[in-house]
């Protein structure tokens, strides 16, 4: 990283002096995605007859430097600036400009005539979302998933022997496989999954070539199409047109799209962690029916204590989460005519959800779902004393007779058994039969 330089020019100076808002910076795979859209924008626009080859390979050699990290601390600007993203657009522009001519040892750029040929920050601005969106997503968020998924498949497959007490409203309900209850938790991920995957496709579509309102002035025909074969190339990832110019300007619909996916992933995460930590929840004086492992100390005065602190880290990142979907529906409603102003608020906080789901996973994971391990015991005694398996004798004597049954019981504590066979309702092994664990799951 070339840390004693600085490459941008006089318009993201102006941005730095009019927009020191906050401290949130414009997102990482914002600029890397604009790196990849100024080195295809120029391969493109040579390709036409519209820049010369040194220039191209200028250009194309200081997008290099950016996407291997090395010029990051290049890029100053904070979220809160124009809602158009213009004043990123036109840093990344300086800074190729700066550090190209520097490579070409002379002034042989210039950031708007030649960086930023036949394009505009309301067209590259949208596709560098699209483009960190789909990136982002498939590269790092789907391979964590489907991580989770398969310690769920582990935890399933070797539990498939323990029966327990099945809970509904949280009261106790009828029996189930331990290993059916973990199959819900990992059905829940592959659909989310699946609805992911399902929301990379209209993201696909970038708006790239519609420059300032979606007519495309300044872009020469047949940019669009050398401009998005060459950026799928580059990306290793498939890229087309937009059905409309006009709706890839002013709607970012498609951003919101896959973040309602994700907070549907993040809704999942919520209710799969708080089922670990109240099965986890004891060791006696609670449910004790899973352990998790002792990573860190969990109190400061209570010794040996064991706290679900992957779990709570879950939930906060999936609350984070479904306050950002609020932010990026509000925002894409304000698409004005024909832009837009919204944009790097969407882009910070779809990608904050993203980068916030794909760490908590990795721990939640990492540190918790690969250490579960069930109390068969515990289990077998909840089972047991559960009063729920009254639900098996309805058919031999009645809804209401059952019901009665499992009210005394309670109230007397005895069990069902000892209760069914005081008022003659059936003989021991009718009970047995009907009661038996194995054949209720």
């Amino acid at each position: 990283m070339l840390e004693h330089k600085k490459y941008w020019g006089e318009q993201t100076d102006l941005a730095i002096e009019h927009f020191d808002i906050g401290d949130e910076s414009m997102p990482a795979e914002i600029i890397v995605a604009f790196a990849a859209i100024k080195k295809c924008a120029a391969i493109a626009n040579a390709k036409l007859g519209k820049l010369d080859k040194k220039k191209r390979d200028v250009i194309c050699e200081a997008a290099d430097a950016i996407l291997r990290g090395e010029l990051e601390n290049q890029f100053p600007l904070h979220v809160w600036q124009t809602g158009s993203g213009t004043g990123t657009n036109m840093n990344i522009n300086e800074v190729i400009a700066g550090y190209g001519n520097e490579i070409a040892g002379e002034t042989l750029l210039h950031p708007n005539d030649d960086v930023n040929m036949s394009q505009s920050s309301n067209d590259t601005f949208p596709s560098a979302m699209h483009i960190a969106a789909v990136v982002s997503m498939r590269t790092r968020l789907i391979p964590e998933i489907e991580a989770l998924i398969d310690s769920f498949k582990k935890i399933e497959k070797e539990n498939k022997k323990i029966i327990k007490i099945g809970r509904t409203h949280l009261q106790d309900a009828t029996p189930i496989r331990f290993s059916q209850e973990v199959s819900g938790w990992k059905s829940m991920l592959e659909v989310s999954l699946k609805l992911l995957k399902s929301a990379l496709e209209p993201l696909r579509c970038l708006a790239e070539g519609g420059t300032a309102v979606g007519t495309g002035i300044n872009c020469p025909e047949g940019f669009r199409e050398l401009f998005l074969l060459e950026l799928s190339a580059e990306l290793g990832e498939r890229f087309k047109a937009p059905a409309n110019n006009f709706h890839a300007m002013t709607a970012r619909d498609e951003l919101v799209f896959a973040h309602g996916a994700l907070k549907a992933l993040a809704s999942d995460l919520m209710k799969i962690a708080n089922d670990v930590r109240f099965l986890a929840s004891g060791p006696r004086c609670g449910y004790g029916e899973i352990t998790i492992p002792f990573n860190e100390k969990g109190s400061s005065i209570m010794p040996g204590k064991v706290n679900p602190t992957q779990c709570e880290q879950v939930t906060m990142v999936a609350l984070q989460v479904m306050a950002n979907d609020t932010v990026m529906a509000f925002a894409n409603s304000q698409g004005n005519f024909e832009l837009n102003v919204y944009a790097p608020v969407i882009a910070y906080n779809f990608l904050q959800s993203v980068n916030l789901l794909v760490d908590s996973i990795h721990c939640f994971n990492e540190y918790c779902v690969k250490g579960i391990k069930a109390n068969g015991a515990k289990m077998q005694d909840n089972l047991q004393k559960s009063l729920m398996l009254v639900t098996a004798l309805s058919p031999a004597i009645g809804y209401d007779a059952a019901g009665q049954v499992a009210k005394e019981a309670l109230e007397s504590g005895k069990t069902l058994k000892e209760v069914c066979l005081e008022k003659k309702l059936m003989d021991e092994e009718t009970f047995d039969t009907l009661t038996n664990p194995e054949k209720l799951v």
